[in-house]
């Protein structure tokens, strides 16, 4: 469960190393975001040379949470870490790589050119 203030780890190689969650897109009053939710997030931190900065407000997508969820057939999936891909406007990574495993739900929500990237679909 991702909200307000929340801070994730970046999954790409887009520049940004953590952002924090400002905002869920979608309805006006929800206040948790899962696997698959779009959010506004600000970079808090950057590798260095890259070509976003620090206090930028970007999109990103939710790929990992240490919340645990329930697929349709009784399986738990669970992970270590919150961590968030960082997407233009027309929900394509800014990134060339995705690092660690993703979960199989995002290819539902037609962010198929993340699943293609990632080396471990779960």
């Amino acid at each position: 469960m991702i909200q307000s203030q929340t801070y994730l780890n970046v999954a790409d190689n887009s520049g940004a190393r953590k952002v924090m969650c400002i905002r869920i897109i979608g309805t006006s009053n929800r206040q948790y975001a899962h696997i698959g939710d779009v959010i506004v997030a600000v970079i808090k931190e950057t590798v260095p040379n890259s070509p976003l900065e620090r206090s930028e407000v970007i999109r990103a997508v939710i790929v990992r949470t240490c919340k645990e969820f329930k697929r349709n057939n009784g399986m738990i999936i669970r992970y270590d870490d919150n961590a968030a891909v960082i997407i233009d406007q027309e929900g394509n990574p800014k990134g060339t790589r995705i690092f660690g495993p993703i979960a199989r739900e995002l290819r539902q929500f037609n962010f198929t050119k993340i699943v293609s990237l990632a080396p471990e679909v779960l």
